[in-house]
């Protein structure tokens, strides 16, 4: 996110929550019962006389009409029906029992098999919207996962400004270095002195300043800093000052690239590895302003709530009593919230992570080349890339097109091809929705030349000043995945973003053979 010089300030990666749909149906049926009967008819005042002998025939043909009634009505008993071998008696044979129908039930997943796009097909689609004059300079890729074969190439290798698709790398590296069950704890221990506690922090944003029962609307299985609170109030109801050890990260808090007005800011914070809800201080707004400290923030927190006295930074002694723990969601939950909303902050914990992992300094510096390392390590073909964060708002972050569409295309690969395809699944259910009320995509693809795009396309977004940038999946018209990356710089939001995602849906609408 950057402020435009007009004085506009537009949220990177704006999110929009999901409506609540109405319950119970629209209208209903009509709840007056049917006319019952027929109307009455007047009775004569005199009867006609009838003669004797008809009488008779009368007399005798209600007689015949009462037995037949009876007669049917004791047929019509089970116990009588049976014993006569009436056709609808309960015991009569009922016949062979037709065979059972052959039933299969199958999803049909995206076709992997026989023909699929060309290059030349989707070389041909792809011109006239590529030569948009609003995408500035464009590089681009677009590769079919089921082949592995790159169906269109438009300057992949040149590295640009990426923004926020940068987060695709790091949820990728994170995700291939570290177990999915990987959890972040946060501790509070005893300190060195009576009555004193300390929160170390261990690089979980997503705890949640929410009372327990209310889960994060951003971050959602986050931890509780009220369940942290309680433990502490168990094992020592007489805590009187309360510190924080943020030791477990080194270096600057904020990154090179980084202007002055990202951290703080309501995408932004200083990254450090005590804090609650990302630094926000509305913790169920995603656009909020965000704390300039923290994780002293977190420390008046807890002290308030213990009434106790929040006393600075300590370094937790290394034999010290564990009196709370809490720990994050799982791995792949993290990457979803962190995609979804684009969560800048998570992003560069969760590089934080893999650094750790790697036994590399838990810096900026070291985040970077540690999720490069971990690409390379596993085929990718890294030339090009520089990273200063992880989270993309540096703007001296550079990355080729042509990662970004390989990583995409590895974790959409068909099941068995790729060992790491299924390690990268998670990083595919996080991308936002083409036109999802949630995600980053919630208010685009609604213009004439992009809305058959809607609810198709699934991409990671990423917008600075002069930088604008889409990178996902889609489904052509032929059932097939294409992934695709495609990165414009020196272009302007609102046109560039248009532009791109019109490139996306002549993606979807493509057959392409």
């Amino acid at each position: 996110m950057r402020i435009e010089p007009s004085g506009e300030q537009f949220p990177a990666e704006a999110t929009v929550g999901i409506e609540r749909p109405a319950e119970g149906f629209a209208g209903g049926y009509d709840d007056q019962d049917p006319p019952r009967g027929e109307p009455q008819r007047e009775t004569p005042a005199e009867e006609p006389k009838v003669k004797k002998g008809k009488k008779k025939f009368v007399v005798l043909g209600l007689v015949v009409v009462l037995v037949l009634a009876a007669a049917g009505v004791a047929s019509a008993m089970p116990q009588v029906s049976n014993n006569l071998g009436l056709p609808w008696a309960p015991n009569a044979p009922k016949g062979d029992s037709p065979d059972p129908a052959s039933v299969t039930l199958a999803l049909h997943g995206p076709e992997t098999s026989g023909q699929g796009p060309s290059a030349s097909g989707v070389a041909s689609a792809l011109a006239g919207p590529a030569g948009a004059a609003a995408l500035s300079q464009l590089s681009g890729s677009v590769i079919d996962p089921a082949t592995g074969s790159v169906l269109w190439d438009h300057s992949s290798a040149t590295p640009l400004t990426p923004a926020s698709t940068t987060k695709i790398l790091t949820v990728s590296a994170a995700l291939l270095s570290m177990d999915p069950t990987k959890r972040i704890v946060t501790k509070v221990v005893q300190g060195s002195s009576p009555g004193t506690v300390i929160i170390v922090g261990g690089g979980d944003p997503s705890l949640t300043a929410l009372p327990i029962g209310t889960d994060s609307p951003l971050y959602p299985g986050a931890a509780h800093v009220d369940d942290l609170v309680a433990q502490i109030k168990k094992a020592d109801p007489n805590v009187q000052k309360v510190q924080v050890d943020v030791s477990a990260y080194s270096g600057p808090t904020t990154a090179p690239g980084w202007e002055p007005g990202d951290a703080p800011s309501t995408y932004g914070a200083p990254i450090v590895p005590a804090m609650a809800d990302g630094g926000r201080l509305n913790p169920s707004v995603d656009e909020t302003p965000r704390s300039g400290n923290p994780a002293t923030t977190l420390t008046q927190l807890v002290a308030d709530k213990l009434g106790a006295q929040a006393a600075g930074t300590a370094k937790a002694p290394a034999d010290a009593k564990v009196v709370a723990q809490v720990q994050s969601a799982p791995l792949p939950d993290l990457a979803y919230a962190l995609l979804q909303i684009s969560d800048n902050v998570l992003a560069d914990a969760l590089g934080r992570q893999v650094a750790i992992t790697a036994g590399a300094e838990a810096s900026f510096s070291g985040a970077a080349a540690s999720v490069k390392k971990v690409l390379a390590d596993h085929g990718f073909d890294v030339t090009g890339l520089q990273l200063s964060d992880t989270s993309g708002l540096s703007n001296q972050n550079k990355v080729p097109a042509r990662l970004l569409a390989q990583v995409l295309a590895e974790a959409a690969a068909p099941d068995g091809k790729n060992p790491d395809t299924p390690k990268l699944r998670p990083l595919l259910a996080g991308l936002p929705v083409a036109g999802s009320p949630a995600g980053t995509l919630a208010t685009r693809y609604a213009t004439p030349n992009s809305a058959a795009g809607k609810g198709w396309v699934r991409a990671k977004t990423g917008t600075l000043t002069g930088v604008n940038t889409l990178a996902g999946y889609v489904l052509d018209s032929d059932n097939r995945v294409l992934a695709f990356a495609f990165m414009s710089n020196g272009s302007d939001k609102n046109p560039g973003q248009a532009a791109l995602d019109v490139l996306a849906t002549t993606l979807r609408k493509c057959g392409c053979n």
